[in-house]
């Protein structure tokens, strides 16, 4: 991308200016092409759609391009769902997210259960329900389905689950421990001990994911470390003040190229799927922070903050990230040195040539002839290829 084309293609002529990788490049490159777009910003946002798309030799790549999991309330029924959500966001309804993980995910949609009594299943099933299932049975839900609760009761359960998941977890508890309180003092016990078992169902979530977090609202905090050539980007998500969690990446990039050049690829990679939230905060300043940010606010359709912090809680937030990207990227290596051993012994036994760089591995199942099933499973030098994996 460049302002000027004819500067930026006249500088790939001087070669002694390049760096290794860009020689190779421009030695291989045998015809371009060239694409218009009204700003800067749609300029960045369409490289990195080529990039993902195209997945050129020469350019930093996010290998790991899976969408995020979030959790999404239903707004197109009487009695809403409560339901794990990933890809476009499509239905109606509310989304939260994005979580790192799908265990995260699994964990808050069972609290959410347990404190909001929400039902999980499909349209389908609440319609054909005729008795209770077994998920009433275990206090997981309140049987909407079999008309066990009211419409408005039920919205009421589905606002304080909307509340808990826009960080109103206290505001929450409180009104349970109030609850609770007054079924106490009537002696319906029963009823008392149900909103004990929601306050404790609310206080291990919020424990664990350090709901509340001052000054925290939504934000992504993006910490990269690099060593021995390798570099791992540590993401934590945050929203509502609570953790949602962190993923490490490790783009594939040529040995030359630092952090700040890495990030500012990995940033339009990323968010070119993801949604950006309003704060992204990063150890490192990318070299077109500002023109990045524009994009981001682009992408996002609302502004988005691209910050460095210097001081403060947010410096604290970006530290603890950056000391994860260095554990992760210290175990990377050590399993990647450890694989290699391991391919080195197996080139040995078998008097290879040299240590495999692929190996496939093959599984076929059938039942009594029919419904016929065949798996593939790859591995490399860095451990298994799940994208290379089919069925």
């Amino acid at each position: 991308k460049a302002k000027s084309l004819k500067k930026r293609v006249t500088s790939y002529t001087k070669l002694a200016r390049q760096s290794n990788r860009m020689r190779r490049m421009i030695m291989e490159t045998a015809s371009m092409e060239f694409v218009t777009t009204h700003t800067e910003a749609e300029a960045l946002l369409l490289e990195a759609d080529f990039i993902k798309r195209y997945r050129p030799r020469y350019n930093i790549l996010l290998r790991d391009d899976k969408s995020f999991p979030s959790i999404l309330l239903t707004g197109d029924h009487a009695f809403p769902q409560v339901l794990k959500h990933r890809g476009a966001q499509t239905r109606k309804g509310d989304y939260f997210g994005p979580f790192a993980s799908v265990w995260a995910v699994n964990e808050t949609l069972a609290t959410l259960q347990r404190a909001f009594l929400l039902r999980s299943c499909s349209d389908t099933v609440f319609a054909a329900r005729t008795r209770p299932c077994l998920q009433h049975q275990i206090k997981r839900c309140s049987a909407p389905c079999v008309d066990r609760i009211s419409e408005t009761d039920y919205q009421a359960s589905v606002a304080d689950a909307r509340a808990f998941l826009t960080g109103g977890s206290r505001k929450i508890q409180q009104q349970f421990a109030d609850l609770m309180q007054e079924a106490s003092d009537a002696e319906a016990f029963e009823q008392a001990a149900g909103y004990r078992d929601r306050i404790r169902a609310l206080t291990r979530i919020q424990a664990r994911h350090g709901i509340n977090l001052q000054g925290i609202g939504e934000a992504d905090v993006i910490a990269v470390h690099q060593a021995g050539g390798q570099t791992c980007v540590q993401v934590f998500f945050f929203r509502a003040g609570a953790n949602y969690g962190n993923r490490a990446y490790f783009p594939s990039h040529s040995r030359d190229d630092d952090a700040e050049m890495v990030l500012d690829a990995f940033l339009g990679q990323f968010y070119s799927k993801a949604l950006p939230p309003k704060t992204v905060m990063v150890s490192h300043s990318p070299p077109n922070r500002q023109l990045m940010g524009e994009a981001l606010s682009v992408r996002a359709g609302r502004t988005v903050r691209l910050m460095r912090p210097q001081r403060g809680s947010k410096r604290n937030l970006v530290k603890h990230a950056l000391a994860n990207a260095l554990d992760a990227l210290g175990r990377r290596m050590a399993e990647s040195a450890s694989q290699r051993r391991l391919l080195e012994g197996l080139a040995l036994a078998l008097d290879l040539d040299g240590a495999p760089e692929r190996i496939e591995v093959y599984d076929n199942s059938h039942v009594s002839g029919t419904k016929a099933v065949g798996a593939m499973i790859v591995a490399g030098p860095e451990g298994f290829i799940k994208k290379a994996y089919r069925k």
